[in-house]
């Protein structure tokens, strides 16, 4: 394995520099982290289509992560239920140490390799299903263990790390390695690893929801409306759509509750 992420930082004596000085260093770093994803495409591809193909046949997706890892499949599968209007348990973000670690690090819970998979069956997991392990590190011991057991249970699995040749990697079928190389603040992962970790789960639920057709045109047709901002934002997705005016498309989609509804009835009734 090629560790790249607990080398020493390429900057030094961090609190001896002036703040502009530490923000324009982080920025400069962060500014490769699109770069370093861009060379992971094929990866995230192979990783997009095989857990649309699954799902598709009613499979869901499973993120497994420890940490920042584990927050970042937290905060993904839990914002595709108000993005895309699609159920909670189609796609479940789990973290080492149960939700009390996304406030709070739960300690040495990641080093648990069995736990994964005990967190796992809670949800009957089965190979309809896809496993997805987030490790910046990729040495996660907790998602080792859950992409393993995921293997002997011919489940199809995933991986997002940020070294190449990790052991998570290997675990992995569909392996995707973004190489962010060393931190600003030695082995602070969460900075250039977490952001592109985000990345990374942004375009694969993105790229998965538009394939399972959730969105349509470039809007977002079938999210919640869980607040003033998103019925706005609704009406005047009906209103572009059909050439409704405002009121007559705040009323129907007050009446139907989604835009994609509103949008079907009106075409279906020309």
């Amino acid at each position: 394995m090629h560790s790249t992420t607990e080398k020493d930082s390429r900057y030094n004596n961090l609190e001896q520099m002036p703040l502009s000085e530490i923000l324009q260093n982080i920025n400069n770093e962060d500014k490769t982290v699109p770069l370093a994803v861009e060379k992971a495409l094929p990866q995230i591809e192979a990783l997009a289509a095989v857990v649309t193909r699954q799902m598709k046949q009613g499979g869901r997706l499973f993120y497994i992560g420890a940490g920042t890892s584990g927050r970042l499949g937290v905060v993904d599968a839990s914002e595709c239920p108000p993005t895309f209007g699609v159920p909670f348990d189609w796609v479940v973000g789990i973290i080492a140490g149960g939700d009390g670690a996304i406030r709070k690090a739960v300690e040495f819970a990641e080093d648990d390799i069995n736990q994964a998979w005990k967190d796992l069956q809670a949800f009957d997991i089965n190979n309809k299903d896809v496993v997805v392990g987030i490790a910046a590190s990729g040495t996660t011991p907790y998602v080792i263990g859950g992409l393993k057991a995921a293997n002997q249970h011919k489940i199809a699995t995933g991986c997002v790390v940020c070294n190449s040749g990790s052991p998570v990697a290997a675990e992995a079928n569909y392996p995707v390695e973004v190489v962010t190389g060393p931190e600003f603040v030695t082995g602070s992962t969460r900075m250039k690893a977490g952001t592109a970790q985000k990345l990374v789960l942004n375009m694969l639920s993105t790229s998965v929801m538009i394939q399972l057709g959730r969105v349509k045109g470039n809007k977002m047709v079938d999210m919640q409306l869980t607040n003033n901002k998103l019925v706005d934002r609704g009406t005047r997705m009906i209103m572009s759509e059909t050439g409704l005016d405002e009121q007559t498309a705040a009323r129907l989609l007050k009446e139907y509750g989604s835009v994609r509804k509103v949008v079907n009835v009106y075409f279906k009734n020309r």
